[in-house]
């Protein structure tokens, strides 16, 4: 994932925009077919198949079960808008519930959420943990469109809080 402007990701640093998820939590979630939000460069691919930032992700199609973790600016809701009306995959986004994006994107067309306990510690594009181990900070929270992805984060319960996301 990269940001072109400065964004909450980057609360503990200007040195870089390029916050990158750590493997550990592809591994437990993929695999994927499509990370339309890819770093150039990036130390681990998160899918198959990757856009970079030149590639321009929401512009391009988007194919199989798909990982997003979008830059945390002001162009969010326009990534989760695009994964919801994907529906085939997840999202890692901040669990800010009570945004317009949450509530356009998420909340009319999620499957399942899954609350992560604790903080994310996000890696830079050598794959080092960003500055010696700062979390993300703010809590995270994984948005899964469509069943695998209800699967997918069911299976991952220990991770934190699973939600059903019901309409009506």
């Amino acid at each position: 994932m990269t940001s072109i402007a400065p964004s909450p990701h980057n609360l503990f640093s200007k040195a870089s925009y390029d916050w990158i998820t750590p493997k550990w939590l592809i591994d437990r979630l993929g695999p994927f077919d499509l990370d339309p939000c890819a770093n150039d460069p990036q130390p681990w691919p998160c899918a198959e198949r990757s856009y970079t930032p030149q590639d321009n992700g929401l512009l391009r199609p988007w194919f199989g079960f798909v990982f997003c973790n979008p830059p945390y600016g002001r162009q969010l809701y326009r990534w989760l808008d695009r994964m919801s009306l994907h529906g085939n995959g997840i999202a890692l986004s901040f669990s800010r519930t009570d945004t317009k994006a949450f509530f356009k994107s998420v909340w009319p067309r999620a499957s399942r959420l899954l609350f992560l306990e604790g903080r994310i510690t996000f890696h830079l594009p050598d794959g080092s943990k960003s500055l010696q181990g700062h979390n993300s900070g703010g809590p995270s929270v994984l948005i899964g469109y469509g069943p695998t992805a209800a699967e997918r984060l069911e299976s991952c319960r220990d991770l934190g809080a699973v939600v059903e996301v019901r309409r009506g």
